[in-house]
């Protein structure tokens, strides 16, 4: 066969099993291979021509598939999904409560087991096959076509709440802009007799008081919604505007916001880090995040949540690694950009989590600062008083209070611990200690919108690191949202012509809708519902049943040859364990255990109490119990809907109706069939040979018998590649 043919030339009575390098191999073999596609086409005249294919095109034409204008493109696309708000927030987190330095030794062991094979898994797959996750399934087995809807699901769940975390950052973003900055200190109420702090704010702080109050204006639990927050409904409608604008033209469009969008949060960091090593008490942020732990390492739950966080910086599961890979040329070296992808998003972390625990150890020697000061006035009343003079060392100079240094007062506690034994308790003095400070494990919103801005009030020019801390947020999580949107978009335009703008414009519109939701008064506690049930679990399973797919259903050593056939090499055969045996029975372990945790633990939820200014865990009422389970049945339900409909032959072939597609043995079928061409309808709606009458030449793509002299040639659907096969009567079909 000619290299620049598109005809996929089979004989219709040939019982034949093709890997997915036997498939790809004649799609298309040109230099620009996703960039210009042709067929050939039989004109009225009985004329086999060539034809290219241009976007728009109808029946038997194939709209071409967009592609990367440059590797680091796609490189900066990557690592802007998986590098997301959880490296900033969720990882340094993990660090601090689980042994330190010490959590980085689980987390790279794991990185190199579950993290590096299963991000390998999916860009090899999304690029071989060249189709968004709903089609790289039923490509792969068409009994497991529901992962790619689970996948789907998944996404959208998780971008329905992910943009409501932008908008808050776009809400302290607008805020930035004023000296001193808005939550710098606790407003005061004015009546007729006296000026008073708020109550609430002064049992809190102006930090934490102006995030419950002022930015979300929070509900007391999930049972009261309060009504919606304006200003957060602005922010919200501003954050899908600007993923819609940067969507609406695919990769062409939200490649080139890549640029920005994943390269900016390391300037940002890397200022961060530079302007916090300069200030006071920094150096023991550092000190206490790189002192290990390592009696802590012995813990399984150590390694359960750093298995999870390796699960979910990487972005496995939601199906835009895949949507990604997807507009990648054939040849390109995935193992290389699995590599190197994983590891910028661990070096990511770490550098991410440097800048936070030096900030952290810069607030923590703030709040001490405040501590010892507050301490030593209570000395000062008390002496003579219940504290003789005599105690105090004579170095101390108790009538300037601001001089007295850390060491002086621990040294004065000390001498008061010793002498007043049994009395000390009731003095009232706090254990002013930077280590307990730092102990304070600080993690999601709280480390974002509580304890980082706290610290940036502190910074000479606060306003100026508040605005570019806050732009760091908006374009981290714009990254991720670029993947979590492209896992959506990308299967279901591969799967069914739909029009791209259209389908984005109809995604983004009902996330908004549904998002509103989110930015209620109780909004909060909705946001932390669908993150702690609407992912974790269902993406797990999608990610075992994944690499099943491939290891048992597909064949891993068929899929090595793919590889090798894909890459020009042979990839390690460290891969062919990890995804038959290792892989999977980790995966499988970390399933089970979040089984037992989630059954465990009963659902519930911090709650912020408006009277008492403190957090509360509440249980969800029965209610909220019932969203809970039902965000993972409906996570999870298209898996067995798919299967179950494709074992009992439910969807048959005349459900599809126009634009059906149908999935045989790996093989997409897809095509408009006219009522005059009762011919080609036949073959394409699954007809065994037998039953199929003998085509005849027409205006349409068309395939002859065996025997025929002519090119043959197979139907291609608009938005993806069509393999027109001789129907086995033993295989599944679907118009899903």
């Amino acid at each position: 066969m000619p290299k620049n043919s598109k005809a996929v030339k089979r004989e219709l009575d040939d019982d034949v099993t093709e890997s997915v390098r036997d498939l790809l191999s004649n799609e298309d073999a040109c230099d620009d291979s996703f960039k210009k596609a042709s067929l050939i086409v039989d004109s009225p005249e009985g004329e086999g021509k060539e034809c290219d294919v241009e976007e728009g095109g109808s029946d038997g034409e194939e709209e071409e598939r967009p592609a990367w204008n440059s590797k680091l493109q796609y490189i900066l696309a990557q690592v802007g999904f998986s590098v997301g708000l959880g490296n900033v927030w969720r990882f340094p987190y993990l660090c601090q409560k689980n042994g330190g330095g010490a959590y980085l030794v689980p987390y790279l062991i794991l990185l190199v087991l579950i993290g590096i094979p299963l991000f390998f898994l999916e860009l090899a797959v999304g690029q071989r096959i060249r189709r968004g996750s709903i089609g790289v399934w039923n490509y792969i087995s068409p009994r497991l076509g529901g992962i790619g809807f689970a996948s789907c699901v998944v996404c959208f769940f998780v971008a329905l709440y992910y943009n409501v975390i932008i908008s808050w950052s776009l809400f302290y973003f607008s805020q930035s802009f004023q000296q001193p900055l808005p939550w710098h200190e606790c407003p005061l109420v004015n009546n007729k007799t006296s000026t008073f702090v708020v109550p609430e704010c002064e049992k809190s702080s102006a930090t934490t008081y102006y995030w419950y109050r002022k930015a979300l204006d929070i509900s007391d639990s999930i049972s009261e919604g309060g009504g919606l927050n304006w200003k957060m409904t602005l922010c919200l409608l501003a954050a899908w505007s600007m993923v819609c604008l940067a969507m609406i033209k695919g990769i062409q469009s939200s490649g080139k916001v890549m640029y920005f969008s994943s390269l900016f949060p390391y300037v940002v960091l890397i200022c961060f880090l530079a302007r916090a090593l300069l200030l006071k008490g920094s150096v023991d942020g550092i000190r206490h995040m790189f002192t290990p732990k390592l009696e802590i390492m012995l813990e399984a739950k150590v390694w359960r949540e750093a298995a999870t966080q390796v699960f979910f910086a990487l972005g496995l599961g939601f199906g835009g690694v895949i949507a990604f890979s997807s507009y990648n040329k054939r040849n390109n070296n995935c193992h290389f950009d699995a590599v190197l992808v994983s590891f910028i998003n661990f070096f990511t972390s770490v550098l991410a989590t440097l800048v936070v625990f030096a900030v952290l150890g810069f607030k923590a020697n703030i709040m001490t600062s405040k501590c010892i000061s507050l301490n030593t006035n209570k000395i000062v009343a008390l002496l003579g008083n219940g504290i003789e003079p005599s105690l105090i060392p004579h170095h101390i100079n108790l009538t300037q209070v601001s001089q007295v240094s850390a060491d002086d007062y621990h040294q004065m506690t000390e001498i008061l611990r010793g002498v007043k034994e049994n009395e000390y308790q009731n003095l009232g003095l706090e254990p002013c200690s930077i280590e307990a400070e730092l102990n304070k494990a600080v993690q999601g919103t709280g480390l974002a919108f509580i304890a980082f801005t706290e610290a940036m009030t502190h910074f000479p020019a606060s306003p100026f690191w508040s605005v570019m801390f806050f732009l760091m947020l908006i374009n981290l999580g714009l990254g991720s949202m670029f993947g979590t949107i492209e896992g959506i978009l990308t299967p279901l335009i591969d799967a069914f012509k739909v029009r791209k703008e259209f389908l984005t414009v109809g995604c983004c519109t009902l996330a908004f809708s549904i998002g509103l939701l989110f930015v209620q008064r109780s909004g909060n506690y909705f946001v932390a519902m669908f993150d702690d049930y609407s992912a974790t679990l269902p993406l797990l399973i999608v990610v075992v049943l994944e690499n099943i797919a491939i290891a048992w259903f597909y064949g891993i050593d068929k899929f090595f040859e793919d590889l090798k056939d894909m890459l020009g090499f042979t990839p390690y055969h460290f891969y062919y364990y990890m995804w038959k045996y290792i892989t999977p029975i980790l995966l499988i372990v970390l399933l089970c255990s979040s089984f037992i945790q989630l059954a465990m633990t009963p659902p519930s939820y911090s709650a912020w109490i408006e009277e008492e200014a403190i957090e509360k865990t509440l249980h969800f009422p029965p209610w909220g119990i019932a969203v809970c389970i039902s965000l993972v049945v409906m996570a999870i339900m298209p898996v067995p809907v798919v299967f179950c409909l494709r074992y009992f032959n439910i969807i048959d072939e005349n459900s599809g109706g126009l634009s059906s597609v149908s999935y045989k043995k790996g093989r997409v079928i897809k095509e408009s069939p006219r009522p005059e061409d009762d011919d080609d309808a036949s073959l394409i709606h699954g007809k065994s040979p037998s039953e199929a009458p003998s085509p005849m030449p027409g205006k349409s793509i068309y395939r002859k018998q065996s025997g025929s002299a002519d090119p043959d040639t197979a139907p291609n659907g608009r938005y993806g590649i069509g393999y027109l096969m001789a129907d086995m009567p033993d295989m599944p079909e679907s118009d899903l």
